[in-house]
């Protein structure tokens, strides 16, 4: 049995990959992508394509 993984983003638009049945920490919600640690590793190489925190890209 492979443990299953979701892709996880906080409030500043940072992503991560958190074991499924655990409580997602405060201050994170589940983005809604979910796969093997790997697919959630592409995926979020995918979508996250400025690593810099949603406060430093200006706009605000």
């Amino acid at each position: 049995m492979s443990t299953e993984f979701s892709v996880v983003v906080n409030g500043e638009e940072q992503y991560s990959v958190w074991a499924d049945g655990q409580a997602v920490p405060a201050g994170w919600r589940a983005e809604g992508f979910r796969g093997s640690r790997q697919d959630c590793l592409d995926h979020i190489e995918r979508v996250w394509t400025d690593l810099r925190p949603a406060s430093l890209r200006g706009g605000a």
